[in-house]
């Protein structure tokens, strides 16, 4: 069995970590990647002055957990020091874009472990049947999150701060 070559667009891999183990997932689509940087634009320009939205950034559960969310929302001043990585109690909302190939890492482990390491805030966006957005809120006492609300036509939600974003800021073009 030779190596595996990464070729063409959406085939360079994109490195995580679970228990000290490397996982490697195909670079997203034009698609997901194009959700991203629509919703990124909408959710930075709703939110309060103290927080930060980027994509693709780090966030380090542990020495030997590491995840790279689509979207994060984090706290301005630990953005502020321009890290490559997060840590969880720096980190407000995470976002993540399910493909087909991370569908049982994006809607179980993923949620499971952002839960587990407190992070308040988990959104999961669909894209199989138009977009679907999930959004969670930490029970922290069980520490799971509890779904929130599922929404298809925009996102209307008091917090994790109020927003009402219309489809049209988070669907492409050419869906």
């Amino acid at each position: 069995m030779g190596r595996r070559r990464y070729r063409g667009r959406g085939e360079s891999p994109r490195p995580e970590i679970l228990d000290g183990n490397l996982l490697m997932s195909l670079s997203p689509t034009r698609l997901h990647q194009s959700i991203a940087l629509m919703l990124g634009s909408a959710l930075l320009e709703s939110c309060p002055h103290d927080l930060d939205v980027t994509q693709g950034v780090e966030v380090r559960i542990s020495r030997k957990r590491s995840f790279i969310p689509d979207l994060l929302v984090t706290y301005l001043d630990a953005a502020q020091r321009n890290p490559s990585h997060y840590l969880p109690d720096q980190v407000l909302l995470v976002v993540e874009i399910v493909s087909a190939g991370s569908r049982s890492i994006d809607r179980v482990l993923k949620p499971a472990l952002y839960a587990e390491a407190d992070i308040p805030y988990f959104w999961r966006i669909e894209t199989e049947v138009g977009i679907v957005v999930h959004t969670h809120k930490l029970d922290a006492m069980k520490q799971v999150y509890v779904e929130q609300a599922r929404m298809t036509d925009g996102i209307l939600v008091p917090e994790p701060w109020e927003m009402d974003i219309p489809p049209e800021r988070f669907t492409p073009r050419a869906r």
